[in-house]
């Protein structure tokens, strides 16, 4: 696939769907063209071009093959102990706002609450979690996995509880387990572009891990720009293991913990 391939196909999507995608990571964008082209048997970008622009259905279903999902639940399980440990015991017996951009489907959410509730903040949190895609926001929802995910997830899991089970987070059933409704009450799932939608709520911590990977220096600007206005003063920001935070951001977010991620935001006024 050539550059003006993609070129050409990005701009067309933006024409008819309004998404642009023109200033993500090009090797990326491809990966997931080549995804998506195995993934139906089709021999040329031609033919996928022409089923996205008619097809407004199998495009939408597209995004999760064009944009990898990376989410697990109590992923780099160092995060979750620096949280516990040091971040959220400031907020103790404080109202808080937390927005998970990019929850893909949902794990990071459930884990944040499940961790709310070992520090007695679980009822006292709201939660916002979005994502481009519909397929994972409806997934996330729900709140249910296959025991083969889960069994995925046991290692990080039982390095921040080595002394639980995860049947006391999750209702099992026969092949798959269902997060505990009282992990689903006080989160909004909804739908938002990162790139493209503006945000009105101030937070108190922010999400945005393993995203900007897919972005060029113009969109990651852009994206730090809404997640710093997004922040209250002096709010948490945690990134990805895998992204980097640019010059640019080290305007916005100090660092609080290098390995962990976290970042705390600088006030501009």
């Amino acid at each position: 696939m050539s550059d003006e391939e993609l070129t050409a196909l990005m701009q067309a999507i933006n024409n008819r769907y309004g998404l642009d995608f023109t200033n993500y990571e090009r090797t990326s964008l491809k990966r997931g063209i080549i995804r998506l082209m195995l993934k139906h048997n089709m021999e040329s970008i031609i033919e996928l071009w022409s089923l996205i622009l008619r097809d407004n259905e199998f495009f939408l279903e597209s995004i999760d093959d064009l944009l990898v999902n990376l989410t697990e639940l109590f992923r780099n399980p160092d995060v979750w102990i620096k949280l516990r440990e040091n971040v959220l015991p400031e907020f103790a017996g404080k109202s808080m706002k937390i927005w998970h951009a990019g929850c893909s489907t949902g794990e990071e959410v459930y884990t944040m609450n499940i961790v709310l509730e070992t520090l007695g903040l679980l009822n006292r949190t709201r939660l916002t979690a979005t994502d481009l895609s519909t397929k994972a926001l409806n997934k996330a929802k729900k709140g249910d996995y296959s025991l083969v995910t889960l069994k995925q997830y046991l290692v990080p899991f039982l390095k921040f509880f080595p002394h639980k089970d995860m049947q006391d987070f999750f209702d099992f059933h026969d092949k798959h387990a269902t997060i505990k409704s009282k992990y689903q009450t006080n989160v909004t799932f909804k739908k938002h572009n990162l790139v493209m939608d503006s945000m009105m709520d101030k937070f108190d911590i922010i999400f945005c891990r393993n995203v900007m990977i897919y972005f060029d220096d113009t969109l990651k600007h852009r994206v730090l720009d809404l997640l710093h206005s997004c922040l209250k003063d002096n709010g948490y920001l945690v990134i990805g293991y895998y992204d980097i935070m640019p010059d640019y951001g080290k305007s916005k977010f100090g660092i609080y913990d290098v390995k962990t991620r976290i970042y705390k935001k600088i006030s501009t006024t």
